[in-house]
């Protein structure tokens, strides 16, 4: 039984290094790149700004949107 937990160890291991090297993980990080404003200012809240970023400057290179500030803009991000 040791030693079928340690093959399952060792092979949830090399998967975990193996996505951490790759761009699966990398790819939901890497969306920090400003790319625009999108929208009127404030930013209504029940519309979506993911959606209005995408509308604005299509998907790619959008890939992220936030309403952020004092002034609730919504913020259109793209990969770097």
């Amino acid at each position: 039984m040791g030693r079928n937990m340690n093959s399952v160890s060792y092979t949830v291991l090399l998967l975990v290094l193996l996505a951490a090297s790759t761009e699966i993980m990398k790819s939901v990080d890497a969306c920090k790149t400003f790319l625009g404003e999108c929208g009127p200012a404030p930013f209504p809240a029940t519309d979506d700004c993911f959606t209005c970023c995408v509308n604005k400057y299509g998907s790619p290179p959008a890939c992220r949107g936030v309403v952020e500030g004092t002034d609730k803009h919504c913020h259109c991000y793209q990969l770097p």
